[in-house]
């Protein structure tokens, strides 16, 4: 099957970054290597600085989609899966992905348009997040707080991944999130019971010990849970 026009302009142009330099190609380059013209390359880009940068706008739609369909009691899983959608877009990208982040570390102008994707990326995530929590105490403040802090985290974990630091970007991603998400339950709110199932153990000792695991830090924090005995 023949590759799209929009990936073959994508793998030209990081072709040609790689080899001469990113000053140093042009957009014929790019369109020549291509196979195609001057004209198709800016019917799918508006400069050789949109063509290294992921498609955020369809990227930025399928997140919307799935945060509409969120309530506020599913709001934390809601937003670890608009989180992930992010990474694995980039993970599926493979070397494409880190291409792009050598390049935004020496080319200023690529570097300026990913810190402005970024803002559209909180924006996104705020606007939904205020939708959920505006009516509560300290609202509004939360809901920016974690609409940085869910984009800050997944970016962390990118970074890392891109620079080879971690070979389980997804694993990291869920304890980032972890952090993350703390705000979005009022810490002024009670904490919710840990039930503790028995089944019948004796040993007092073994079931306080189970206790302690389940009520550990960073472990059933904040939301029911239960500890098997």
């Amino acid at each position: 099957m023949p590759t799209p026009t929009r990936e073959r302009l994508v793998a030209a142009a990081f072709e040609l970054f790689e080899a001469q330099g990113y000053d140093a190609t042009t957009v014929d380059d790019i369109a020549a290597r291509a196979g195609t013209g001057r004209s198709t390359f800016f019917r799918h880009f508006r400069g050789k600085e949109e063509v290294v940068l992921p498609d955020h706008e369809a990227l930025l739609g399928r997140l919307a989609d799935r945060l509409a369909v969120a309530s506020p009691g599913s709001a934390g899983t809601a937003l670890r899966e608009a989180a992930g959608m992010v990474l694995s877009h980039y993970l599926a990208e493979g070397g494409t992905a880190r291409a792009r982040y050598r390049l935004s570390s020496s080319v200023p102008a690529i570097r300026d348009r990913e810190t402005a994707s970024v803002q559209r990326y909180v924006r996104l995530f705020s606007q939904h997040i205020h939708g959920w929590l505006d009516q509560e105490p300290d609202g509004p403040l939360r809901a920016e707080l974690v609409a940085s802090s869910v984009v800050i985290a997944h970016n962390h974990v990118l970074r890392r991944w891109v620079r080879g630091e971690t070979d389980d970007p997804r694993g990291e991603l869920d304890d980032a999130l972890t952090l993350a998400l703390r705000l979005l339950r009022d810490p002024a709110a009670p904490e919710e019971p840990t039930i503790v199932i028995t089944g019948g153990v004796d040993d007092v000792d073994d079931v306080v010990r189970r206790v302690r695991e389940a009520l550990a830090p960073g472990k059933n924090r904040g939301r029911p849970g239960i500890a098997p005995t």
